[in-house]
Order: C-alpha cells, then structure tokens, then sequence
C-alpha cells in the first residue's frame, strides 16, 4: 500500500491499509475507548490494525475485538497539556519517562519484527512525542498525530515552540478531536478536527456486564451521574459538594459516581509515583467522605464497567465537573441516549457542546454553581427533555462512528498519497 497515488477505498484484502496504533496507557479509559470506536468504525477490509500499550486492561479490551496487541512495560510520554504539563514536583515525572524510553524503543522494534508490512503509525495522543519521532524514523511511513488533551497556553512557551516544531517535521498528519482542542495546539499546525465517535447499543469491548450495576430509570428523584476515575482534576469533590448542598435544599436527587476502581494499582513505579502524591485514587476517600456527611442514601459509588451503555440508559443528566475547561467523551456518549449534560467550561464551541441547549455551562471548581445547575434540572422537566434532544441531534451531526472513521481513513490515504521514503538518521 506503500506509496498509495489514488484517493479510493481499497477493494480487497490485499489492499488493506495497515496501521500500528500507539497508545500511552494501559488503563482503559476515554482515550483508548476512543480509539477502539474508531478501529470498528472503518469500513470492512479498509484497515488492518495493530497496537501498542502499556501493560494493563487494555491491550485486553483490543485483543477481545481481534486486534493484535504487544504490550510494553511504558510508553514514554512528554506532557504539555492542560492539566498535566511540567511544574514544580511534576518534573520529577520526566525520571519514569526517561525509565519508560528503552521500553519504547524495544516495543517498536518489536512491532516492526513482527509486522513487517506497516503503512502507517497512528500515535494514539501528541503526549507520545518519542514515539512520534521513532514511528517515523524506524518504520519509514507516514505518522499520524492524535490530539486528545487541551494543551498547555499560558506556560512553557518554549515547550510549546518546541513540540510544533516536532509535529511539523516528523507528523504527516495531526487530528485534533474537537475545536477547543485544536485552538490550544502551537501556532502553524494544521490539524484536522474529527470529532471522537460513539455507536450506543453495541458491545464494543466485548465484556458485558451481566448484571446491572444501577436499577433502571424510574419516575422519582432526578438520577445525575459522573462517569470515570474519581480524581480531584475531574472534579469529583465539587461533585460530592455539589450534592451535599442540594440535600440542604431539600431536592430530590440521586447521585451516581461512576468509575470507581478503574485505575491500575500494581507496578513498582506507580507505587513511587502515589508516594509522591502524584497518582491518587480517590475511591477510599470518597468513600469516607459519604459517609461523614450522611450521604450514604443520595451518593453511589459503581465500580468499573465496559458496558457504558445501561448507566447513560438509567440515567436524566450528565455532569462533567473536569477542571480542564473541556468537554470529555462521556457527554458525548450521554448525548447519543439524550441525557443533556452539566460541564465545567469556559467559551464551549458549537461542535460539542452548546450552552442553554445541550446542556448547561458552568465556572469550573464551583461546587454550588453545580448544585445550581442539578436544581434547574429537578424543577424543570421539560427543559431537560428538550436539552437532551438537542444534545442527541448535535451527537448524530458531529459523533458518528462511521462518518468519523471514513474521514480518519481519507487522511490516511492522503498521508500515503503524500508520502517520500524517509531515511534513517544516524
């Protein structure tokens, strides 16, 4: 498929465009949900994927779905986004990253051994820097960029000038996954913005939950729901608050943190990396907090699960309290069962999320202004109804899995229409 000329679907086996995915970590989350979206979105024998992670669940969910995996012990990353680039403590990160290089190198020199026929590498978050610059060095094939995070504006401008001239010289292409993203990427790179995808109602990771974890809907209290790991830059003590005050308000509501347990707890650097307070679940604590505030009959705490679709299935609204001034996958995917949702954000863009119709905007770490919000929701029904219609048409226009994944592959025809050998530096 190398030095591809036409842009056409290709027609047989033969012709399948193989692609090594990276991805930088091996809990499955938003991000590798994302990807495996993706992946299932590209039409029948279009796409031959393959990936590389880091050791975890989700080298797990992929193998499920017929992907071949390697896993690697780490991914070195290189974070300049929002919530996680380099301050104070946090440069202390950069030791495990240079501790996660070898394995890096290795994983990929063992995807090139094993599949000798790579057309494309498709860097599943722009934090993968390293593998950025070797994807492109050791498998001679264009490399796709996905952006997934807000990147870092206000600090660390070198480091901004730096990564864009990286991506401009060793990235064919770069995908952001929504237009706040791409306006916090460095001047002068053009990313293409595809929207992340969700189809509702399919078991995509192959692991169904075979009981429900949360009784179905019923009339009675307004049931709001948080979904991922419970970290504070989520937003989930503003959330517990959030809830705390609409008991004093006497508002019939329930609820419902889900994700709890879904981080990874082994490894000897993850054990050094929560001692120096730099990983930290907050499920125990959650857990006590509750209970201190006699919450234990308004605020559940579900566990994990792969089958997303019966919690957005039993629930009335989303909230996405994140302190990333961004809109995350689960309003996405709560958009397609037309739950509107409550998010955290400054300036939201009309691609993901519009104020007063999809949902409503709120100023980020306010635990009242939530409370506001869920209040305005439980007092009024029909606006919540008419939001979440809104929200489904807006998830139909923007986040269709096929749409999307046709859009990724015509990139990866031109990256391939576009292409030159690129030879190996010393």
């Amino acid at each position: 498929m190398k030095g591809a000329a036409a842009l056409r679907m290709p027609e047989s086996d033969d012709a399948l465009i193989s692609v090594l995915y990276v991805h930088h970590a091996g809990t499955f989350g938003g991000a590798s949900r994302s990807l495996l979206e993706l992946i299932k979105g590209f039409p029948q024998g279009s796409v031959a994927p393959r990936l590389i992670t880091q050791r975890g669940g989700v080298a797990q969910f992929f193998a499920r779905s017929g992907i071949e995996v390697i896993e690697t012990t780490g991914i070195s990353q290189f974070d300049h986004t929002r919530f996680g680039h380099y301050r104070g403590r946090r440069w202390l990160l950069l030791l495990r990253e240079m501790i996660y290089l070898p394995f890096t190198i290795l994983a990929l020199l063992r995807a090139r051994r094993r599949w000798k026929d790579i057309d494309i590498v498709h860097v599943n978050e722009v934090v993968s820097l390293a593998t950025v610059i070797l994807g492109k060095i050791l498998f001679r094939c264009p490399v796709v960029v996905h952006v997934r995070s807000m990147q870092e504006t206000r600090r660390g401008r070198l480091r901004t000038r730096i990564i864009g001239r990286l991506l401009r010289r060793y990235a064919d292409a770069v995908i952001a996954i929504d237009e706040t993203v791409r306006r916090s990427l460095p001047a002068g790179i053009d990313a293409a913005v595809v929207h992340n995808a969700y189809s509702p109602g399919s078991d995509r990771t192959g692991a169904s939950t075979a009981q429900p974890l949360i009784p179905p809907k019923s009339p009675g209290p307004l049931r709001v729901a948080m979904v991922g790991s419970p970290l504070a830059f989520k937003g989930v003590w503003e959330f517990v608050e959030a809830a705390r005050l609409c008991r004093e308000r006497n508002l019939a509501v329930e609820f419902l943190v889900v994700g709890v347990g879904s981080r990874q707890s082994g490894g000897p650097i993850r054990g050094l990396l929560r001692a120096a307070g730099f990983m930290h679940d907050a499920g125990e604590e959650l857990r006590r907090h509750i209970e201190k505030y006699g919450l234990k009959d308004s605020v559940h705490l579900i566990a994990f699960t792969p089958d997303i679709d019966q919690v957005y299935r039993n629930i009335d609204v989303l909230c996405f309290p994140s302190h990333l001034n961004a809109v995350g996958r689960p309003v996405i995917e709560a958009a397609f069962w037309s739950v509107p949702s409550i998010v955290a954000m400054r300036d939201p863009q009309p691609d993901t999320m519009v104020h007063c119709e999809t949902g409503l905007c709120i100023e980020p770490g306010d635990p009242r202004a939530i409370a506001d919000a869920i209040s305005f929701f439980c007092r009024n029904p029909f606006e919540t109804a008419r939001m979440g219609e809104a929200a489904r048409r807006l998830a139909l226009q923007n986040f269709d899995s096929g749409k999307n994944a046709a859009r990724v592959l015509d990139i990866y025809l031109r990256a391939l229409a576009a292409s030159t050998p690129v030879k190996a530096t010393a």
